[in-house]
């Protein structure tokens, strides 16, 4: 498997050789550069991301390295600007760049463009077909270099080492875990609303590398990725049967796991990947089970007369959220990974569902349903209500990596059936639709990549 291969500090010998030592601190800066993510986002960071020059030009399977500098810059612009906790300078507010120049920055020519912090990079082409990309960050008022990384990267990774680099400026300037080097696996969609095409497709979280995984034959639903992410688990009705499948990403092979001439809903596999988590109808009634991921015989959770559906796990593995009409309408309740212990945690106007709980751990989103259709988040234990989207019909939420971000799906109004994803940070203010080639529902955001 292709992966990409950290350098940290280990970047190129001719410009560690020039770096010079860190510059005296200029005078009355005595607070480290940072972006605050709990007081919202009205003054986003000013930051400077001009074009990573080459250490040579070259042409390499994925373009010349000239392009490459140009197109890696635009990754780092857009992830940054798109967490909208950062605001990149306008490209023709940027000089040009100097191999020379990346380790020791014109800090007077970068002050003076208002920028608060700069990305400086470059791009090199290795004996061995592969490239290295350089990604250095600055404080432009202090004058001194904050991090520095590095990739060795496939020719066919190279934008990875882009979203790698974004990942360590949000870091280091946040605080806050990374996120853009990952991927959301959704189904897309096509054809009228009562005869809709359904094809599991994946791409990067900005839309980028889309493939679709299956052909359409059978309609497809709630995909979520396995741990480890080589496979996903989702549900089809291949064969009008309701059947969770587990489908292998590098082999493109589908086994079966759970196969039920009733209903199948909603699997998703715990945190250690040994089991799959799901809702299914017997005798009238619908429960939480789960089963080893390697398959055999469902062990029930819940008996609760009514519908249970909807689980996720704690990210210890130690609880499961879900949603159950027990109660009298769609309301959220958690419960031991064993089953016991069940209890109510929703008690707000309307019905609750799709709860899945934030890999931090301390936020439990979920889709509140009154009149129209929120995304919200809430505490384990039900507190801190909070509600970040106002549309028509927003549903199906799922976490980034480091729990900040959500992925959903908007519906659009009337017959059409058209739905789109998109995604909203915590603070609810930054809202971003993510393209895809066709219509996309069920978004389920991966881990971070290795």
């Amino acid at each position: 498997m292709k992966r990409l291969l950290p350098l940290c500090l280990l970047l190129s010998a001719s410009i560690a050789a020039q770096q010079p030592g860190p510059p005296a601190q200029t005078p009355g800066q005595s607070q480290p550069l940072e972006v605050s993510v709990t007081g919202g986002i009205s003054a986003p960071m000013p930051i400077a991301i001009p074009v990573m020059p080459a250490a040579a030009s070259a042409d390499t399977a994925a373009g010349s390295t000239d392009t490459l500098g140009r197109q890696l810059a635009g990754i780092v612009t857009n992830d940054l600007k798109g967490s909208g906790l950062f605001s990149p300078l306008p490209a023709d507010r940027l000089k040009s760049v100097t191999f020379a120049e990346v380790n020791a920055p014109q800090f007077d020519y970068w002050g003076g463009t208002g920028a608060q912090a700069l990305v400086q990079g470059y791009v090199r082409a290795n004996g061995d077909g592969t490239l290295t990309v350089g990604c250095y960050l600055y404080d432009v008022s202090a004058r001194t270099e904050l991090a520095r990384q590095g990739f060795v990267v496939p020719p066919a990774d190279w934008r990875r080492a882009g979203h790698k680099c974004a990942d360590a400026i949000y870091s280091r300037l946040t605080g806050e875990g990374a996120y853009f080097d990952s991927r959301v696996v959704y189904v897309s969609e096509t054809g009228p609303k009562a005869h809709r095409i359904k094809r599991l497709a994946i791409m990067d979280q900005d839309g980028a590398n889309h493939r679709f995984l299956t052909n359409g034959q059978s309609i497809v639903l709630t995909p979520r990725f396995a741990p480890n992410q080589q496979s996903i688990v989702y549900m089809s009705y291949l064969g009008r049967i309701p059947s969770i499948y587990v489908y292998d990403i590098g082999s493109g092979r589908q086994r079966l796991v759970v196969s039920n001439a009733t209903t199948t809903f909603a699997p998703r596999f715990s945190p250690d990947g040994r089991w799959i988590l799901f809702s299914m109808a017997q005798a009238g009634n619908t429960d939480i089970y789960r089963v080893s991921s390697q398959g055999g015989a469902p062990q029930r959770l819940t008996t609760s007369p009514g519908i249970d559906t909807g689980g996720s796990y704690s990210p210890d593995g130690s609880r499961i959220v879900f949603e159950s009409d027990r109660s009298g309408g769609q309301q959220i309740y958690v419960m031991n990974a064993d089953g016991s212990d069940q209890h109510r945690i929703s008690f707000g106007g309307g019905r609750y569902a799709t709860p899945v709980w934030s890999p931090r751990g301390d936020l439990i989103a979920f889709t509140r349903i009154a009149g129209s259709f929120r995304i919200g988040t809430m505490s384990p234990t039900g507190g801190g209500e909070k509600l970040l989207t106002d549309d028509w019909q927003d549903e199906g939420p799922s976490w980034s990596p480091n729990g900040r971000v959500i992925t959903f799906f908007r519906s659009g109004r009337g017959n059409s059936g058209k739905a789109d994803v998109w995604s909203v940070d915590l603070t609810g203010v930054n809202e971003r639709r993510i393209p895809t080639p066709l219509d996309g529902s069920d978004p389920a955001w991966g881990p971070l990549r290795p």
